[in-house]
């Protein structure tokens, strides 16, 4: 048999030293290699892409980005892999990982329990899209995009603005734009705080909007285009939403 790559990631030494060693003792009933560690999830989701992990233990209590974002950004990958959290005794988040079928591990975690959750995964268990949502519907703080093999993250707050073309939105950003295969409606629900519709096919990030200006008439009516800062172009507002834009900037 193959060994398993296993990754690590939390934020604190000690407990990824307590599962190194808990995995040591489970080499023998379930052959298995430590292919990396990462003290966050950035690190960590960098870390999975480059060594093709089959599965991740992952604590669900970290700055930056939560175990559970960290596990809704592997989705992206072709060959997602296994993800198995590790908490601290949360009654909300096991209630939550119970109904969803979610495997998971309570802290401090035990070399028999470890063992099953690791047999589990091997034998193909994989979390469906759409469970991590339900369990924690916090807005992201990041993107995730798969490009050419590799997993690039972007900011939700360098995001200038978001449109939809086809089955793809474009991320547009100072730097340039990518492309994430999600619903433009459910982006809008997940930050609703943070863009504003200003067309069917559009979202702008309220923090980059520095006015709006006249456009062309189109059909004999005066037209509106939003200005946003970091940018030079210039997108059209729809007539049903004029009023709200309006008020953002009057």
């Amino acid at each position: 048999m193959t060994p398993l790559r296993v990754i690590i990631v939390d934020d604190e030494e000690p407990a990824r030293s307590r599962l190194r060693e808990l995995l040591e003792d489970c080499r023998g009933e379930l052959p298995h290699s430590i292919a990396g560690e990462a003290a966050n999830g950035v690190e960590g989701l960098q870390i999975v892409a480059a060594a093709e992990a089959e599965i991740v233990l992952v604590d669900i209590h970290m700055p930056e980005m939560s175990g559970i974002e960290f596990a809704r950004h592997l989705q992206v990958l072709e060959r997602p892999p296994a993800v198995i959290f590790v908490t601290a005794h949360d009654r909300y988040a096991v209630e939550a990982f119970e109904v969803n079928a979610v495997d998971y591990l309570t802290k401090p975690v035990r070399a028999v329990r470890l063992l099953t959750a690791l047999k589990k995964a091997a034998n193909g268990a994989r979390l469906a899209r759409g469970v991590l949502e339900s369990i924690d519907p916090a807005p992201r703080r990041y993107f995730s995009v798969a490009e050419r093999g590799r997993m690039t993250l972007v900011r939700v707050s360098d995001v200038i603005y978001l449109r939809a073309e086809l089955k793809y939105v474009t991320l547009r950003t100072r730097a340039g734009e990518h492309l994430v295969e999600e619903s433009l409606t459910q982006l809008e629900q997940e930050f609703s705080g943070v863009f504003v519709r200003i067309h069917r096919n559009c979202l702008v990030a309220r923090r980059w909007i520095r006015g709006v200006e006249r456009a062309a008439e189109t059909e004999g009516e005066v037209g509106w285009s939003v200005v946003l800062e970091g940018i030079d172009e210039r997108l059209p507002v729809s007539r049903r939403l004029w009023a709200q834009v309006k008020s953002l900037v009057s």
